[in-house]
């Protein structure tokens, strides 16, 4: 069980429910760690705008950003982030067999030199930041441009924060439909 408590729709003020509609349209659910990030509600919001940016702007494809998220997850052996995000990415094209042997990824013919590089950032960059070297920057560079470099990075970077915190907190991977709540309608207001 998570060590914080996950706060409700119920719970939180209409601004952060708008939020928590917003999540529930998209995914199916509120994921619990928005519910339990919900706790400081300027952190909340900020991180789902930041979240939006890293994950749905640029020009890096999605299908990339969730390979390289599911293998920061899987080094840093994080259930509740794998859970959530592996569904992702075989819903954007990752077979099962991809992802459950990802780790052997240099060897493998179906991921491209262009995704390898990815992934071996993703790989550095969470084990160890200061150990990408020179000539690993300069592969990046044969691949992306500047700005797909920092597209990368914040992906990685935002999933080694988001696992560190679902670790530490022993967060449970979230459930479908698990944080929904209708918005009460006029008659339930009305008898309260």
């Amino acid at each position: 069980m998570s060590r914080i408590s996950r706060l409700d729709r119920s719970e939180v003020t209409p601004q952060m429910a708008a939020l928590y509609d917003k999540a529930f349209a998209q995914r199916g659910n509120v994921p619990n760690m928005f519910r339990v990030m919900a706790h400081r509600p300027e952190i909340f919001a900020t991180m789902q705008a930041h979240f939006g940016a890293v994950l749905n702007t640029g020009t890096v494809s999605t299908r990339l950003k969730e390979l390289i998220i599911v293998r920061t997850s899987q080094v840093n052996v994080t259930p509740y982030c794998l859970a959530s995000h592996t569904i992702l990415a075989k819903g954007l094209g990752w077979t099962d067999e991809q992802l459950a042997h990802l780790a052997e990824w240099p060897s493998r013919d179906d991921i491209t030199p262009a995704e390898k590089a990815a992934l071996r950032l993703a790989e550095t960059v969470t084990r160890d930041a200061h150990a990408v070297t020179d000539e690993q920057f300069a592969e990046l560079r044969g691949f992306y441009s500047e700005g797909e470099i920092v597209e990368l990075l914040c992906a990685i970077g935002l999933f080694n924060y988001f696992n560190r915190f679902n670790n530490a907190l022993k967060m449970e991977p979230t459930k479908p439909g698990e944080g929904g709540c209708e918005a009460p309608t006029a008659q339930t207001a009305a008898n309260n």
